[in-house]
């Protein structure tokens, strides 16, 4: 069953302008250090890869349904990578406690992620979906 969907979209060269501007300062504020660590791997990408990961909090927010309040902050939502590749997030505080009161008894939450970018486009889909634990 489907419990929330979110889709944003980003000007890449907005976060390049804010990299260049506030550098860590941006990033360790909105950025968990897994996501720091493979944007940064990727010097000639690193903006795309920061906008791509910005979208995706941004859309998951939205698939929570509370957007970035309600106890739910950037970093409470990371990018991570399933060990095939795909995308996929990581939930901590605020944002960990709003899935968990989505989930109904007995099912456990998926959080599927699509990230694609087209200089100067960043976007980023989050569909949150329970399946039983027996499924």
């Amino acid at each position: 069953m489907i419990l929330g969907v979110g889709a944003d979209l980003v000007d890449i060269r907005r976060v390049a302008v804010v990299l260049e501007r506030h550098g860590d300062r941006f990033t360790h504020r909105c950025f968990t250090a897994t996501e720091r660590a493979r944007a940064d791997r990727r010097p000639h990408a690193r903006a795309a890869s920061y906008a791509k990961r910005f979208a995706a909090k941004e859309a998951c927010a939205k698939a929570l349904g509370t957007g970035l309040r309600r106890d739910v902050f950037w970093r409470d939502m990371g990018v991570v990578n399933l060990p095939g590749g795909q995308p996929t997030m990581a939930l901590t505080r605020g944002a960990a406690q709003r899935l968990a009161s989505l989930v109904p008894p007995r099912y456990k939450p998926v959080i599927h992620v699509s990230l694609s970018d087209d200089d100067p486009w960043a976007q980023a889909f989050v569909v949150i979906s329970a399946i039983g634990e027996n499924e």
